[in-house]
């Protein structure tokens, strides 16, 4: 889609929200609360026996929690990028086949002609906000400012990056175009030490204030290094004065943690206050945060027209720290693979009066909360989302309309399910070695990926590979926006040592 279709795009969004806000009564408010690296079973109501997160334990009680829900990808941006735009990476371009995440100094962000979330609510009169971790972009003109948010507040990427006393991202970057993996290693190594007893000044993570003022953009550089401690309180706060100024009119709130990604903190009302260690400190505050954000919409009278939805980036890292991380439970893998643990995360749905309560055993994925928040919005989905509207499962408890996942990761489709069954064609811990043939699970009586029976069910396997061929057929593979720098380096020989 080019820049003019886009635009072509958005005036149609908003002659038919327009139609459709005219009939009907006022669309809902819409929050998404999105963790950075929590597991599958970092919660109580996902089987935690040791992290209080009582807040979040009744929103699943109290709406929907899907025990199938999945993300867009194993690792941070892509997966960020797929809530955001409702497209798996590979459409987008929001991955890469070389550099997993995007990296302090990246020059490219979000496709200009790609319509996000906040740009499509936007076009249906919602006021949007965005508080937290952005991770798609750091450079002005890639800010959520620029991609459809009214307002943000946060930083631009994870807070283990910006490695004070260390190379700097280009020096990295050209390690890793000479290919110098023992380098690399080495400062690995120092990083992951300095996990153990993290300080905010290890890393040079700036937090910003952006905002379009009289027609003009206003960037202001809050903090630097911003104080990490308290970040989650803070971005909480921000919040809830979005929500108190903005709460006669629809509004969109994204409020996408920093925690508990690597390294962990917490503030001092919970540092030291959870069984789970550290890790769980943080969690425990951001079912805090939670609790907050609750408590605000119930004070202003607006819970029942509000849809909150919760669920994580990817699942725990813990290759950075078996002792720090957070917990897959009995799912196989982490963040950074296919397996189960890297991208199965707890997705509740919350919305007093509307949403059916019980638990969800479907099918569902991010890329689905793209659809049905528009559909819930008066706003057509764009024709190259790659999402399904969950609308009657929440609101009359319907069977799930997704019945395929394709799992893809540094641009390969890696894994794919189909109803109860996954087909994975690469394997090892991390899924990295493509199999000479592919592994069969029944994730119905084996949900930690540990029987194949691919050779007892040929009639299975040879359903799921015709399922694949037909997906396939219907993506387009678009180049990965994210090696761009690495590409860039390679070609003008500043990563060969010349």
């Amino acid at each position: 889609m080019t820049t003019t279709a886009k635009l072509t795009l958005l005036i149609a969004l908003v002659g038919f929200s327009a139609l459709v806000q005219a009939e009907s009564a006022r669309p809902p408010n819409i929050v998404i609360l999105f963790a950075d690296d929590l597991g599958y079973a970092d919660l109580g109501s996902y089987g935690n026996p040791y992290i209080r997160t009582p807040t979040l334990d009744t929103l699943a009680r109290e709406g929907q929690r899907w025990t199938d829900f999945y993300v867009g990808s194993p690792v941070c941006s892509p997966s960020r990028g797929a809530l955001l735009t409702g497209q798996i990476s590979v459409r987008s371009g929001l991955y890469g086949r070389k550099l997993h995440v995007m990296h302090p100094g990246d020059s490219h962000g979000i496709p200009e002609q790609t319509v996000t979330l906040a740009e499509a609510l936007k076009s249906a009169g919602y006021r949007t906000g965005m508080f937290g971790k952005w991770h798609l972009g750091d450079a002005p003109e890639n800010y959520p400012t620029r991609n459809g948010f009214d307002y943000w507040y946060g930083v631009p990427y994870s807070n283990d990056m910006d490695f004070v006393g260390g190379m700097d991202v280009d020096e990295v970057m050209q390690l890793l175009a000479s290919g110098q993996r023992a380098k690399l290693a080495a400062l690995w190594g120092k990083v992951l030490k300095l996990f153990e007893n993290p300080k905010s000044e290890y890393w040079n993570i700036p937090l910003y204030r952006s905002e379009m003022i009289d027609g003009e953009y206003q960037d202001e550089l809050v903090e630097r290094p911003i104080d990490q401690p308290t970040f989650t309180r803070r971005i909480t706060e921000e919040a809830q004065r979005f929500i108190h100024e903005n709460h006669e009119q629809p509004f969109f709130l994204y409020l996408p943690y920093s925690m508990p990604h690597l390294p962990v903190f917490a503030s001092d009302a919970f540092a030291g206050k959870s069984l789970r260690g550290p890790y769980g400190d943080s969690v425990e505050e951001i079912d805090w945060s939670v609790g907050r954000i609750r408590k605000t919409l119930e004070s202003l009278g607006i819970a029942d027209n509000t849809l909150v939805f919760f669920s994580s980036d990817n699942g725990p890292w813990q290759e950075a720290s078996t002792f720090g991380a957070g917990s897959a439970g009995v799912l196989r893998g982490n963040k950074g693979t296919v397996w189960e643990g890297g991208v199965r995360v707890p997705g509740i749905f919350w919305w007093p009066e509307h949403v059916e309560p019980g638990v969800v055993s479907d099918i569902g994925t991010t890329l689905d909360v793209f659809a049905t928040v528009l559909h819930l919005a008066g706003v057509p989905t764009p024709p190259d989302a790659d999402g399904v509207d969950l609308t009657e499962t929440l609101l009359d408890g319907a069977s799930g309309p997704r019945s395929e996942m394709p799992y893809y990761h540094k641009g390969q489709l890696k894994a794919y399910r189909k109803g109860r069954y996954k087909i994975v064609f690469f394997g090892g811990d991390r899924t990295e070695t493509e199999l000479p043939k592919p592994l069969l699970y029944d994730l119905h009586q084996d949900i930690a990926e540990r029987r194949d029976i691919s050779e007892t069910r040929p009639d299975i396997l040879e359903d799921l590979v015709k399922a694949v061929e037909n997906h396939r057929e219907q993506v387009t593979i678009a180049d990965p926006i994210f090696d761009r720098r690495l590409n860039r380096l390679s070609a003008t020989g500043q990563g060969t040592g010349s």
